[in-house]
């Protein structure tokens, strides 16, 4: 999958759909293009198997657009994560076939086809409330070519609900579990599978939650062992690893990316 940037290339040079000079002007700005105020990364897609994706907080929507233009113009998919509407707002006049999702505050445009990976991510939230954070990784698992599904609102507080989940449960390839609160539902569900699983706090829940620190040290300190655990809110980061653990399966399987 990393290689698949080049073989593209090559492939469009051989039958003639590219000349040469087309295939230098792609290549010049690897490794990075200066923007300036940014360099786009244009070798990540090669290193990773999917490009430099923008987070929007703290940047201009005249940065974002750039930025996004930079990634376009080289022919990737574009993701771009924490966007607000008035970012999406700028980007859509000079990129209109992008796709805003309020919920999970991503935008998103295909320019090609992403290969699939084998195996199926299941990500689960504790609470209604944990569904933005969940939103993003799954936008961000289904740009990545994973087979993702939500299954929300199964947390401790009513823990039965998580039996009639457990066939996607134990189907599961790698599971993401989003809870806020005191953050128990990873163990919770931990203990019911040996699957890879990732946790993820939120900022979810009453005073003494403290902006979703109780639920990242519940996590930390899970009795559960070899459960990852990401930063606050970081639903992008879940399913990142989650891509990357089904690379590496699949390398070690044979399977060619």
């Amino acid at each position: 999958m990393r290689e698949i940037v080049l073989r593209e290339l090559l492939e469009k040079y051989r039958t003639g759909e590219m000349t040469g000079d087309d295939v230098i002007g792609r290549l010049r700005d690897l490794p990075y293009e200066d923007l300036g105020f940014a360099r786009i990364d244009h070798h990540r897609g090669l290193r990773w198997g999917f490009p430099e994706v923008i987070f929007c907080e703290g940047k201009t929507p005249g940065q974002v657009e750039a930025i996004a233009r930079g990634i376009i113009a080289k022919g990737e998919n574009l993701l771009a994560t924490r966007a607000s509407a008035a970012v999406y707002e700028h980007l859509h006049k000079t990129i209109p076939d992008a796709v805003y999702d309020e919920s999970s505050r991503t935008i998103t445009r295909k320019t090609r086809k992403t290969p699939s990976l084998p195996g199926r991510v299941l990500i689960i939230t504790a609470g209604t409330t944990d569904l933005p954070v969940a939103g993003e990784a799954l936008v961000t698992a289904r740009m990545l070519g994973l087979d993702a599904e939500i299954a929300a609102d199964i947390g401790v507080a009513g823990v039965h609900r998580v039996l009639d989940v457990r066939d996607k449960i134990e189907a599961a390839s790698v599971i993401i579990v989003i809870a806020g609160m005191e953050g128990a539902l990873p163990s919770v569900i931990g203990g019911m599978t040996g699957s890879p699983l990732i946790a993820v706090p939120t900022s979810t829940g009453y005073g003494t939650s403290l902006g979703g620190i109780a639920p990242l040290l519940g996590m930390l300190n899970s009795c559960v062992p070899g459960i990852a655990v990401m930063n606050i809110d970081n639903g992008f980061g879940a399913a990142f690893l989650a891509f990357r653990i089904l690379s590496a399966s699949g390398k070690l399987n044979g399977v060619e990316k």
